[in-house]
Order: structure tokens, then sequence, then C-alpha cells
């Protein structure tokens, strides 16, 4: 019987706080927890921990919460525990090798897409925007490029038509965790095989900035239908008329209705009904079913138009990022 690896956690999302229940639910031996430092959140601008930091502190686990690992004696903290290995699971720093190299075994990262594609900040949006057909969670040895290390477990899932990052994100926990304890349990008996990388695929989640939610109606409906998925539940799609900001939480692809012609500018509201809002594109048209008006929840379009019956009719014009 191996003994029990003394294993840190690091992490803070709450893709992250799953991986760490799942270890706590399986008695590994888990000395100490590191994540982000408190953030302000809310109307409030409360100091909130992170979802990492709840579990941590719900199961009586030590928890670390350096700025970054700058200062020598955060170094020499993390060496105190003595750790086997190091579980980093959407972090939200970069490890220094002089941390890569304190636990036994290194570090290991659990990260959400099949690399070397999606490698990077934003994997689960990436994929879901780029129309990837699958993807899946790989288990790597860290070292110090970005999510480029040797993979010591590969696990795949397919991503279906009506796929929201929302849905990817909870199918991936349930991929990852199961995934992270065999792999641990391999690394204990001295059997874990290290697969480098492959040198082609190689591409990059960039991380989400808030400004890309805006629609660009210029772009080929199936282009922006995949947007609106990969973009829910953040920082969610949305597109103007006047000084009204419209988020647009479900949409669907349709074709361009007969009555358009090749002059309907792009943005243009071509029907309004119980249905959805139907926009043309560059290329056919989207239909809008969910949407949400600043301090209002979302609805779908019927419970908004009881609400709103006059504020969007067929002419008008949505605008349209980058005009």
């Amino acid at each position: 019987m191996p003994k029990p690896l003394r294993i840190l956690f690091a992490g803070t999302p709450e893709f992250a706080a799953q991986h760490l229940k799942a270890l706590i639910d399986s008695d590994c031996n888990i000395v100490a927890v590191y994540t982000q430092p408190d953030r302000p959140a809310g109307r409030g601008k409360q100091l909130t921990p992170s979802p990492v930091k709840v579990i941590a502190q719900e199961a009586d686990i030590p928890v670390e919460q350096p700025a970054n690992f700058k200062n020598p004696a955060d170094i020499e903290r993390l060496a105190h525990y003595q750790a086997d290995v190091m579980i980093v699971v959407a972090y939200g720093l970069l490890l220094p090798k002089a941390v890569l190299d304190t636990p036994k075994h290194g570090c290991i990262n659990v990260h959400a897409s099949l690399l070397p594609r999606w490698r990077g900040a934003a994997p689960i949006h990436r994929a879901i925007e780029a129309g990837d057909s699958e993807t899946g969670v790989t288990i790597m040895q860290m070292d110090e490029g970005l999510d480029t290390g040797a993979m010591l477990n590969i696990s795949k899932v397919s991503i279906e038509p009506r796929e929201t990052t929302a849905s990817l994100h909870d199918k991936l926990i349930e991929l990852g965790c199961p995934a992270l304890l065999q792999t641990l349990k391999t690394l204990a008996e001295g059997e874990v095989t290290a697969t480098p990388q492959p040198l082609k695929g190689i591409t990059y989640a960039h991380k989400i900035q808030k400004s890309e939610a805006m629609m660009d109606w210029h772009q080929p409906a199936a282009v922006l239908e995949r947007r609106v998925r990969a973009f829910t539940p953040f920082p969610i799609a949305f597109t103007e008329m006047g000084d009204t900001r419209i988020k647009i939480w479900e949409s669907e692809l349709m074709p361009m209705p007969l009555e358009a012609t090749r002059l309907t500018l792009p943005g243009t509201v071509l029907q309004v009904s119980k249905a959805g809002i139907l926009v043309a594109c560059k290329e056919g048209a989207l239909n809008i079913t969910k949407v949400q008006l600043p301090g209002k929840k979302a609805m779908s379009v019927e419970a908004f138009l009881n609400a709103n019956a006059t504020l969007i009719q067929p002419q008008y014009l949505f605008a349209s990022a980058g005009l």
C-alpha cells in the first residue's frame, strides 16, 4: 500500500473548488490550499473569499493567499508543508520555477482542453466560440511555459450543438475530477507516464475581454450564435439600440426571410414575434430568443414583449461592434 501523498492544492474559481471537493471527499491528504486573495464583489464591493477558500475553510484546511511568489518568504512557507505534489486548477497565477520545483513530484495542472489546443486562460469559451466538436480535460506536469507541460491524463467529451460555457463547464468538472483522482493514484504507485505535447495544433485561448461581447452583425449568423453560447454565463453577448443595452442569453440560427434583400443592413430587425427577434447578419439571420434589459432579469422574448411591446420594431437597426 503506497504512502498517501502530501498534497498542496492551488486554485480559485468554482471549477477549481469542485476538484478540491472531490479530493476532500476521497480522503486525500491535503496539507494546505493556495488561492487568490479575497476580492471586492457585489454591489457593496465587500471583500469576498474565492470558492476554493470557502471549501477549504469548511474542511478546516489551512489556506494561503500570497499576492504572488516574488517574496522569498512565500517560497519558504510553501516548502514548510513538505508536499509530495501541488495540484493546480485555474489558480490565476503563473508559478515561478522555485514553486514548480519545491514539491517532491513537482506541480500538476488540470486544464480544461485537449492540449495543445486552447492553451491559456479561457479554453472553455474559446472551444465553443470556434465551433469545436469536442474538448476535454488534460492533466499535465507543469513546466515554466504556458500550459506546455507533458501530459499525464487525457479525457474527452463532445460539445453538443446547443452547448454553452455554463453547461460545458459542468461537464468538464464531471470529467476532470475522476481523471485527477486516477492520476494521483498512478503517481502514488509510481506508474504515471508523461507524454510530450504534440508540436502541431497549438492554439491559445486568450482571456475573455468584456469588449468582445458586443455583437458584430457584420459577421455570419453562425459565428454570432456560437459567440452567444460561448459568452454564457459570462460576459454575456449584447447589442445596443440607442442608449439601451440588450443582453442576449439565447439565440438560434435562421435563414434570411425572403423579403430581406442584399441591401438589408446587418443589424436590421427583420421580424419581432413571441418566437424571437430576428436580426439580419452578414450571412443568414439570428433569432434572439432570450434577452435582458438593464436592471432586469433575463427573460424569454415572449415575456419581454408582454412588458415592452413597442420597444423593438421591424426595421430598427441594432448597433454593431467596430462601427
